[in-house]
């Protein structure tokens, strides 16, 4: 399918940066893209609605060559939190960090950590980092703070003052370790993210519950007067189990959804769903995988990375949670990414271990003309169904010098077969350890 109008829904993950930052972001990012394939591409300005809980902006993307190429529109909205998020990390010092060691050691206790460590060692080692570099902190604070003490005490001055003095030592230096590094270690945030995923996880924040029913209801508006060829939802990190559990929502309210009006695709981009699903009390999580799973007009596809350690790879969203829906499944297809196969080795050697960084990639510009591609995705002619089932035809035609290899290209593209090619394996079919060994 060509898609000259596309309508995106971006949904925000546990990122404190927001808007500004990301539209800029993206903003560079496009620019970055339109160089790479010399094409032309434009933005709008972002307009928010009155409650700010979604801004909007829109992009002109073509080729150069008059009349021989493609022009895409796309309608695109950012589902924003960081209200809430940015409350969050309001939050003391002296209360982030008891209740989020508290929380790790009752997921130790209760196996979840078990099950991250079975689902993938990367990530589990990634969740514990904050709790080591914190470790560490509240050694090095302690021992001085003990050194001090004694050393008061070797003195002569009366008990208990040293051990006030020492104690008041630990706790400024542990403090201001945690507050001045942050920006080296990111330690605070990992330990509120992971406060607030336990707390999504057990149906304990209400705000984000009736946010997510808002932006379902707000799905189902798009979908019933939206003229795009397609819709798609995307989540990106931990986005991607709210963009799922927003779809799933909207589904309850509007059962035909996709039936009627454009496509509808769901694309989850470096997921980390088991950091919500593997606790026990998500079992509203896990019905809605499986209604995910099953449900035959939407497509539904997830793109992993195994240099992504902030992401679960290699994973199947579905058999991972213990979901079996037998024959009826079709989603999700699972498309293995290699960020060196996108990125300039040059650059890719610079933010390798930049986790971060690595894990952003997903949603920015390829440096190299790759089969992923988000901002493809985003401003492309071809749909996300036929881009990941025939990811070769989809990059003949991004890379083509003129009009006429471009339509060969698209000939191809319309004569091949259904989605679940040799990029874009689906998990639930034969192929499933091919897309590993890809990875």
């Amino acid at each position: 399918m060509r898609v000259s109008n596309r309508h995106i829904i971006y949904v925000q993950g546990y990122d404190p940066r927001g808007l500004a930052q990301y539209y800029r972001m993206f903003r560079t990012e496009l620019r970055k893209f339109a160089r790479l394939y010399q094409l032309s591409a434009t933005i709008s300005r972002p307009h928010s609605r009155s409650d700010d809980e979604i801004t909007s902006w829109s992009i002109e993307t073509g080729t150069q060559d008059n009349g021989q190429g493609w022009r895409t529109r796309t309608d695109y909205d950012f589902l924003r939190f960081e209200d809430f998020i940015q409350n969050d990390l309001a939050a003391p010092i002296w209360r982030t960090v008891p209740h989020a060691v508290w929380l790790y050691w009752q997921m130790i206790f209760c196996g979840t950590i078990g099950r991250f460590w079975r689902a993938s060692w990367r990530f589990a080692i990634f969740m514990t980092w904050p709790h080591i570099i914190l470790l560490l902190e509240a050694l090095v604070a302690a021992g001085t703070g003990f050194v001090f003490g004694k050393g008061l005490d070797a003195l002569g001055v009366p008990w208990p003052l040293p051990w006030l003095a020492g104690s008041g030592i630990f706790i400024a230096l542990l403090w201001g370790a945690l507050r001045y590094f942050e920006n080296q270690t990111y330690v605070l945030y990992l330990l509120r993210d992971t406060i607030w995923t336990i707390q999504f996880s057990h149906r304990r924040r209400p705000d984000w519950d009736q946010r997510i029913d808002r932006f379902a209801q707000y799905l189902t508006e798009v979908a019933r007067t939206s003229e795009a060829d397609e819709i798609v939802l995307v989540g990106h990190s931990s986005g991607s189990f709210l963009a799922a559990e927003m779809l799933a929502r909207a589904l309850q309210l509007d059962p035909a959804l996709g039936r009627h009006g454009p496509r509808i695709m769901l694309l989850t981009v470096g997921s980390n769903f088991p950091i919500v699903g593997f606790h026990k009390a998500a079992s509203d999580f896990r019905d809605h995988l499986a209604r995910l799973a099953v449900e035959p007009q939407i497509d539904w596809i997830d793109c992993q990375a195994r240099k992504d350690v902030m992401n679960f790879f290699p994973l199947d969203p579905i058999a991972s949670h213990g979901i079996d829906p037998g024959s009826a499944r079709r989603n999700p297809t699972i498309v293995p990414v290699r960020f060196r196969e996108i990125i300039r080795p040059e650059h890719y050697n610079l933010f390798r271990w930049q986790f971060f960084r690595v894990h952003f990639q997903f949603v920015m510009a390829n440096e190299r003309p790759h089969a992923y591609d988000f901002f493809m995705i985003v401003c492309g002619p071809v749909a996300l169904r036929e881009r990941m089932a025939h990811p070769a035809g989809a990059l003949a035609i991004a890379t083509a010098s003129d009009g006429a290899e471009r339509e060969q290209a698209w000939s191809e593209l319309a004569g091949s077969g259904p989605l679940g090619g040799s990029v874009a394996v689906n998990p639930g079919s034969a192929k499933e350890p091919a897309a590993r060994r890809r990875g």
